[in-house]
């Protein structure tokens, strides 16, 4: 049994009588429609319409299209519902209560190991790992079980930046990338494509085995005078406290994680948010949307890429597969809008391509990066802050870095569909995760 309800809707600007029950969701450029992205709309809620909501029974359908059910979830603020509306030219949509709610549902668990899996449909989507990975205990694929991690010899920055630290060490010794072997947490691996191929590697082997899947860390954070390598696991640690949110749902999963960054694994030095929300896939495509807030504890902190010139803060360390292509684009400097992405696509098993697409936030300090990339270690990123700068972590003044995945079938997406991606997650109409004190 369906029941069509009565709503106040406030969509594209729009103030629709509580009185009307069909309503029309301005979709300029069939931005959201084309793309498969979450569109938030403004709906006053009563108690009938938030238990539906709860039980996942609410959502909106069309009277030209019978059989249409999309569902809707709420959103970080009063009263915002979002939905993704599919690529069908409808005229209007109705607020529906439905009696059962929809078989999908984007979930989130915790397991054993204190780590937290999002799925769909009994299908695994992502890991986060809050607690503390060995390398003993890394998701590997399935080929490289019982693999052994092998060793290389460190030179150049990695070395120096170690014996800074490590003057008893000697510049003559004997030193391999074993000192970056260190057991870490707070990072996204395994990611997988819509057809359960591994996109990302954790604790690979050579001279980088503190590379871990998708993980957001700075080479430079210091304390004063001090450095310490949040990126490299050096004096400087991303430690859970414990308190982690967890939401269910037919639109969407989400996780809100604390973390803080332990000097020497004893002073808390900053409070770090981080927020992973995980949408139901679309016809060739899944959006996730991560934003990660940094609350300075102490005064005199600043990060900074590797030397000021290099790497460092929203990193990128993929499975390396056939036909490997990295690409980046960003409008001319005062282009408006001034669009920034970056794809990675290739073979990652089966015959059948598929990708990662990362948009940039224009709202993110310093937007838009620089994109860097290193082929031949599968790994890319959007640079901040900007080379030749530290960027300074002011207590009462929190960072918010805000970015979106889409993972893909196919290789590298048209410009043309990159575009739309771009604007709708730019849009004033998408549902940002907003951040409270």
């Amino acid at each position: 049994m369906i029941r069509n309800l009565p709503l106040l809707i406030l969509a594209a600007g729009c103030l629709l009588s509580c009185n009307v029950k069909t309503l029309k969701i301005s979709d300029s450029g069939n931005v959201f429609t084309q793309t498969g992205s979450p569109l938030a709309i403004r709906v006053n809620m009563n108690k009938q319409l938030k238990k539906a909501e709860r039980e996942y029974r609410l959502g909106l359908t069309s009277p030209e299209m019978n059989s249409l059910f999309i569902p809707v979830q709420s959103g970080t603020a009063e009263g915002q519902m979002i939905c993704i509306i599919p690529d069908v030219s409808l005229h209007g949509y109705k607020l529906t209560e439905v009696d059962s709610p929809p078989v999908s549902i984007v979930s989130v668990r915790p397991d054993s190991a204190g780590q937290y899996m999002f799925g769909e449909d009994g299908r695994p989507v992502l890991q986060y790992n809050y607690n503390t990975v060995y390398e003993r205990d890394v998701v590997r694929l399935e080929d490289k079980n019982g693999f052994h991690l092998e060793f290389s010899e460190v030179t150049g920055v990695y070395l120096e930046e170690y014996l800074k630290e490590n003057q008893k060490a000697g510049s003559d010794s004997v030193i391999t990338s074993k000192i970056y072997s260190v057991p870490r947490s707070d990072y996204i691996h395994p990611l997988y494509g819509l057809n359960g191929e591994m996109l990302t590697r954790d604790w690979p082997d050579g001279g980088h085995p503190h590379h871990r899947g998708i993980f957001w860390a700075w080479p430079e954070v210091e304390l004063g005078s001090q450095r310490g390598d949040l990126y490299a696991l050096q004096r400087v640690f991303a430690r859970p406290t414990g308190k982690v949110v967890l939401t269910d749902g037919p639109v969407f999963a989400q996780l809100i994680a604390e973390n803080l960054w332990m000097w020497e694994d004893v002073k808390p030095i900053v409070r770090e948010n981080a927020v992973i929300r995980v949408y139901r896939a679309t016809p060739g495509s899944r959006i996730i949307d991560i934003a990660v807030k940094l609350d300075a504890l102490e005064d005199s902190i600043t990060i900074a890429t590797r030397g000021t010139n290099s790497y460092g803060s929203f990193n990128m360390r993929m499975q390396t597969p056939e036909s490997q292509d990295i690409s980046f684009f960003t409008d001319e400097t005062g282009s408006d809008p001034l669009r920034s992405w970056a794809d990675f696509s290739g073979i990652f098993r089966d015959n059948a391509e598929s990708g990662l697409m990362v948009l940039q936030y224009r709202g993110n300090p310093e937007y838009p990066g620089i994109w860097q990339k290193y082929p031949e270690l599968s790994w890319l990123q959007p640079v901040f802050p900007a080379h030749g700068s530290r960027y300074p972590l002011q207590t009462g003044k929190p960072l918010v870095l805000r970015y979106r995945l889409i993972i893909h079938t196919g290789g590298e997406p048209g410009k043309e569909i990159s575009r739309l991606r771009w604007d709708a997650f730019n849009s004033d109409l998408t549902p940002l995760y907003i951040f409270t004190n």
